[in-house]
């Protein structure tokens, strides 16, 4: 998670000089005169407007750069278009990710809202598959597992783009050896004495935190790696490796740690109160009450609505791997059934084109305003 202000807290240790007001530059321009001083003291102004604008939690081409190689070949931390994250929290964009797919451009904030509009009316007709002008559960059910299948479709074109990058003989496959290489290497190792040292069985010397990320990519690389277990990798297990969504085994692991994270009782099942507990800190003011609120009421609705299947009050490991699993029609159908129902406000079972802009929020992350008065525009 990047940190507010973390830009500047890494120039001040850089040693980086501290920005110039263009007061302090004007003295310097002073000997140029005329017109071409005039101008270059007001590019000075502009570029440091430009500076000072820039949020300071934004990294720089330079520094996205120095982090590609480490982002290349770690796994994911949020996993698109599945409904929990890796540490059970629920998936807050979910419902953009489903209903939007990789079409999300348009819909900003500082979004023009008639483009946006219009935009979202494109997609509620795609939606529509029979032309009625409303979504039924079904259609939205199709668009899901549509729009699922394109994020699939990019994992799997990045995680093959990856494997190359961790396969130096290019064999097709990868030892957990020569990834642990490319890791300590992306954390800023020297390659070659990381190798030696692998190679030689020799301690590594590398810090706790980095030896306790080593070790949970490890157990995510066996449980990756097809039996009969060789530790060795191909293109399709590292594709597990990266995204478990696309493995039914690692579906099971992912479930497996959830359980074992959020069960109380060592029943290695989920009862409604230890699904919603809220995680570990104190309610300070009103705010956080509120946040805590918010949590309590989005998980008891998403485990008596979608993830409890038989409704006995109890979550099975069988019941969790099927909620995330993506790639579930029955899931798909009842998570369209809760999506129309949110919005659906003249209780129709239907999504209209007006109720789908009033509640543009859900549906795309951004609100956009006149929503009653605007459908008939854009239809």
């Amino acid at each position: 998670m990047r940190h507010p202000g973390m830009g500047g807290l890494l120039a001040a240790r850089a040693g980086r000089p501290a920005a110039q007001t263009p007061a302090a530059m004007a003295p310097r321009l002073a000997p140029l005169g005329g017109l071409a001083a005039r101008c270059l003291w007001l590019l000075g102004v502009a570029l440091l407007m430009d500076a000072s604008a820039r949020p300071a939690n934004h990294s720089s081409a330079r520094e996205r750069a120095g982090h590609r190689e480490e982002e290349e070949i770690l796994p994911p931390d949020h996993l698109t278009g599945v409904k929990l994250e890796m540490d059970g929290h629920l998936n807050k964009d979910f419902h953009q990710e489903v209903f939007l797919g990789k079409d999300t451009g348009g819909f900003e904030e500082d979004a023009e809202p008639r483009r946006s509009r219009r935009k979202l009316m494109v997609i509620f007709s795609k939606v529509d598959l029979n032309t009625d002008r409303r979504i039924s559960a079904k259609e939205m059910q199709r668009w899901i597992m549509e729009k699922t299948a394109e994020h699939f479709q990019q994992a799997v074109a990045e995680s093959k783009m990856h494997f190359s990058a961790v396969d130096p003989d290019g064999d097709g496959r990868v030892s957990w050896d020569e990834y642990r290489v490319k890791f300590l290497a992306s954390k800023g190792h020297d390659e070659r004495e990381i190798a030696d040292k692998i190679k030689n069985k020799w301690d590594l010397n590398i810090d706790e935190e980095t030896q306790e990320v080593l070790e949970n990519l490890k157990d995510r690389w066996y449980q990756a790696d097809s039996p009969p277990p060789d530790l060795l990798l191909t293109e399709k297990e590292f594709l597990s490796f990266l995204h478990p969504e696309h493995s039914r085994g690692m579906l099971q692991f992912m479930a497996k740690e959830i359980i074992r994270d959020l069960d109380q009782d060592g029943d290695k099942r989920l009862s409604l109160p230890e699904f919603i507990s809220l995680p570990a800190g104190t309610v300070e003011n009103q705010q956080g009450q509120d946040i805590d609120d918010g949590w309590v009421r989005d998980r008891r609705r998403e485990f008596e609505e979608l993830i409890d299947a038989d409704h006995d009050g109890i979550v099975t490991m069988a019941e969790l791997e099927d909620y995330m699993d993506p790639m579930n029609e029955f899931s798909a159908l009842n998570e369209a059934k809760q999506m129309i129902a949110v919005a659906d406000e003249n209780q129709n079972h239907y999504l209209e084109p007006e109720e789908v802009l009033k509640y543009s929020e859900f549906f795309t992350g951004s609100k956009l305003v006149d929503y009653a008065r605007s459908v008939h525009e854009e239809f």
